[in-house]
Order: C-alpha cells, then sequence, then structure tokens
C-alpha cells in the first residue's frame, strides 16, 4: 500500500514539473510575440500614417534662446502643421505644409514679421515627418539603443549648417518618440523637442 502511495505521489510531482514547464514556456512565447524587436519599432516610426503631438521646442542661437510651445500634426499624403500655442504673443500663427507649399495663418501678424523674427517655425525642421524623410534618403541613417531608448540617427537633407544631425529618442515600451536633439555642424545642439501628449497611427 505505501509502495503504491509513492507511487501515486510520483507521478503528480512528474505530471506537476511537466505542467509548470509547458505553462512557462507558453508565457515566454506569449511575451514575445507582444513586443517588437529594435528594428520593428524603428519600421514603425518609419511608416507614421498620422500622428499628433504637443511640443515644447527650445532654439538655441549665438544671441538668444527662445522656447515655443506647439501642437504638430501629420496626416499622409505629406501634409503636416504646426500650430503655435506659446508665446502668447505669437499664439495661434498655424503653418501648414503639404510637402510643395508652405502656408502660414493669423489675420493679427503680417507675414514678413513672422518670417523674420520666427525663422525656425516656418522651416519644416521641426517635423516629426521631416526626421523620417531625411532618415530614408540618408546614406548614413542607422539606430542604436539602450536599455529603454532606440536612438535614431539621421543628417538633415537640406544646406544648413546649424542642422546637420538629428537623434530622435524613442521609448521601447510605448514605441512613441520623448525627444529630438538637432545639432549644428560643432556637434552643439541648437534645437531640442521635447514630445507630449502624443497619438501615433502606423501603417506597420
Amino acid at each position: 500500500m505505501k509502495k503504491k502511495y509513492w507511487f501515486m505521489l510520483l507521478i503528480i510531482i512528474l505530471i506537476g514539473m511537466i505542467f509548470l514547464i509547458f505553462y512557462k514556456n507558453s508565457v515566454k512565447n506569449l511575451k514575445i510575440g507582444n513586443n517588437k524587436n529594435s528594428q520593428e519599432i524603428v519600421d514603425y516610426i518609419l511608416n507614421l500614417s498620422s500622428y499628433e503631438a504637443r511640443v515644447t521646442v527650445d532654439v538655441t542661437s549665438n544671441k538668444n534662446m527662445n522656447k515655443y510651445i506647439l501642437k504638430q500634426t501629420y496626416q499622409t499624403p505629406n501634409i503636416s502643421t504646426q500650430e503655435v500655442i506659446e508665446p502668447s504673443n505669437i499664439s495661434g500663427v498655424k503653418i501648414e505644409n503639404n510637402g510643395t507649399n508652405l502656408k502660414i495663418e493669423n489675420s493679427n501678424l503680417n507675414l514678413s514679421s513672422i518670417l523674420e523674427n520666427y525663422n525656425y517655425l516656418g522651416d519644416n525642421c521641426l517635423d516629426l515627418y521631416s526626421f523620417i524623410e531625411d532618415y530614408k534618403k540618408g546614406s548614413n541613417s542607422k539606430f542604436e539603443e539602450n536599455d529603454t531608448e532606440i536612438l535614431m540617427k539621421t543628417n538633415s537633407q537640406i544646406e544648413n549648417r546649424f542642422i546637420q544631425e538629428k537623434i530622435l529618442h524613442i521609448d521601447k515600451e510605448t514605441y512613441l518618440p520623448t525627444q529630438m536633439e538637432i545639432k549644428d555642424n560643432n556637434q552643439k545642439t541648437t534645437i531640442y523637442i521635447l514630445y507630449n501628449e502624443v497619438k501615433v497611427s502606423s501603417s506597420k
């Protein structure tokens, strides 16, 4: 009777161990299936079909530093907008770029004063879409990663010594951009963009 008891106990233990092994493997496979690898995250960003974000932009020049809060949107095909939220003296200025034409709207300010005093707002270098296009076209485009982020690096396709290298930071858990650094030809950060309230849609 004792032998039979121990034999049954051994069978139960073995069945339990086999069940535990299968359970761990299934959980591991499920976790892997629900997480993108680094290349997949990069492809996800490169194939955005639309995005909306509230961004804080710091622009540093030799003379001063300016801070802007903007609402950015993008939707295919190639239509991007930037609307100024702060500073208050140019709040409401809306810049639309359709890939060919640049349109600036604001009934309270004349066009010349906007372009004269706020150069970078009319330049699509601040757009996430602009970064994506540069990354796709750039021969030196690459990405690196650490424990929490993927850093996508590329060079600007426009001839401007103040806008040479672009580095986009992507959160590995959310797959969303968190910040972008734009550097000049001396590797000094001239534009720093912090992304908030980001909503994206991708074809990937």
